[in-house]
């Protein structure tokens, strides 16, 4: 069965898989684990111009390591999960200085880097250097599940145990690079998580799922938890020059290393705050309609409020990183995505302003 089911697979890929995706161009190990960070839990079309800006800011492991790691966030801006962007420059500093910029080559010093787990030390030594490795990432534990018919949601350890050896099972002694690029765009292209089209799959003929008209209930769902709300109000706090403030936050934790507006919570009187936080006096403070940004674990509700202080401030009475940007003018800063629509927003509403 298992060599039915990789020549099968192989036999697919050669006419129908995916061959010109730009980290296949030139597969060394460093192109591999960039490209294989940017797609976890990222869609492959989203991930490819911010992989292309990256590898040509950032051509190999000693660039990244010598970097900021500002820069590095601002290539990340949008792509979201950012701890990755962190992660990628501790590992690349621990490539340079430990192993000599050569990107280690065994499973277990790879998966010993920051952010990198079995699965993407699999694919980063099945897709750069040839070896035999399994990966389970999430396509290919929709193949797997629907193929075998394994029961239970994936995120069980014994679930992912069996997956595991079903992925062992199936990996072949030869040609492991273009069958674990294979198993992978069959699960992003054919038996998607929604309406798979099995009539065109190349397992199809032994599919449990297919053959009991059950495609839809693998893989199991995983116990449903109620996201829980939470609340911030973000100042924009914009002096005489138009400029704004920002802060960079913990360089761990939610968008950790990145630059926000200051902070607050929802029943701190704002004006007397910034008074007493930052020595500044507002002219005038307008609010805005709040909007959900969802993380993996819950929903963040913010409110924008609008400052505008009395005079221009160039000094910050406050311990910490915080700049005056101008958000007209490009910068190499890393924002959170709703920090970056804020930004356009206020820009959108100066161009009214000034037609008018």
């Amino acid at each position: 069965m298992a060599i039915k089911f990789s020549e099968r697979l192989l036999g697919w890929f050669k006419e129908h898989g995916r061959h010109d995706l730009p980290w296949q161009l030139d597969q060394t190990s460093y192109r591999v684990w960039i490209s294989e960070i940017m797609l976890q839990q990222t869609q492959v079309a989203t991930v490819i111009p911010y992989f292309e800006r990256f590898t040509k800011s950032f051509p190999d492991v000693d660039t990244l390591a010598n970097a900021d790691l500002d820069n590095v966030l601002h290539h990340w801006t949008g792509l979201g999960y950012y701890a990755r962007a962190r992660n990628c420059h501790k590992s690349a500093k621990i490539i340079v200085e430990e192993y000599k910029g050569l990107f280690p080559s065994s499973l277990d010093e790879i998966m010993a880097l920051s952010g990198i787990g079995r699965s993407t030390a699999g694919a980063i030594l099945s897709l750069a250097s040839e070896k035999r490795h399994p990966i389970l990432d999430g396509n290919v534990k929709r193949v797997l599940t629907r193929y075998h018919g394994v029961e239970g949601w994936p995120g069980k350890k014994q679930v992912e145990a069996e997956l595991w050896s079903y992925a062992e099972l199936h990996t072949p002694t030869e040609a492991v690079r273009n069958y674990t690029q294979a198993i992978m765009d069959l699960g992003a292209t054919v038996c998607t998580r929604r309406n798979p089209t099995c009539d065109i799959c190349p397992l199809t003929k032994n599919c449990f799922a297919r053959k009991a008209d059950r495609q839809h209930d693998f893989p199991g769902s995983k116990p449903k938890k109620v996201m829980p709300n939470r609340e911030t109000v973000f100042a924009i706090i914009e002096n005489a020059k138009g400029e704004v403030l920002l802060q960079q936050r913990p360089p761990t934790g939610i968008w950790g290393g990145l630059w926000c507006f200051p902070e607050f919570t929802s029943d701190q009187p704002i004006a007397a705050t910034i008074k007493k936080q930052y020595g500044f006096n507002i002219k005038q403070q307008t609010e805005y309609k709040s909007f959900k940004h969802t993380f993996s674990h819950f929903h963040l509700m913010i409110k924008p409020v609008h400052i505008v202080l009395e005079k221009a401030a160039n000094t910050i009475n406050e311990a910490g990183l915080s700049t005056w940007l101008n958000p007209v003018k490009k910068s190499n800063l890393g924002y959170p995505a709703p920090v970056v629509s804020m930004l356009e927003d206020l820009n959108n509403r100066r161009m009214v302003v000034n037609e008018s």
